[in-house]
């Protein structure tokens, strides 16, 4: 069974950064997109950034320049580097991995949907 595990939340003031770091283990992740999800105040999940198998990336418009999201050598881990961070970017943050990481707002932990990690709490004060 694949698990994926977060780590690297925390608590930072406007301005600071955080790394999240995800890794897979059971298995390979190669085929899979891979991305980070947030949610803010008990909302949905919004895709925040994403990896394809392929390497192409995606980031939502309020954190471009800002996030920069790469993958490990054996694709089993990925990071997320969050710079210049603002209050907004508070959530809970979580991993998730599937064949298509297209859906930008998905219901959180959706067991159908892919893999999900357990979440890791970003709070940025101002």
């Amino acid at each position: 069974e694949v698990q994926l595990v977060e780590s690297g939340g925390g608590s930072v003031q406007a301005g600071g950064s955080l790394r999240l770091s995800c890794t897979a283990s059971g298995s390979s992740l190669d085929d899979h997109d891979m991305g980070w999800y947030r949610q803010a105040g008990g909302n949905e999940c919004e895709l925040v950034s994403m990896i394809s198998a392929g390497g192409g990336t995606w980031y939502e418009d309020s954190v471009k320049g800002r996030f920069t999201i790469s993958r490990g050598y054996a694709k089993n881990t990925m990071n997320l580097q969050m710079n210049s961070l603002e209050p907004d970017d508070t959530g809970v943050y979580y991993c998730a991995a599937a064949f298509d990481l297209s859906i930008a707002t998905v219901t959180c932990l959706r067991p159908d949907f892919g893999l999900w990690g357990q979440g890791t709490q970003v709070t940025v004060s101002s």
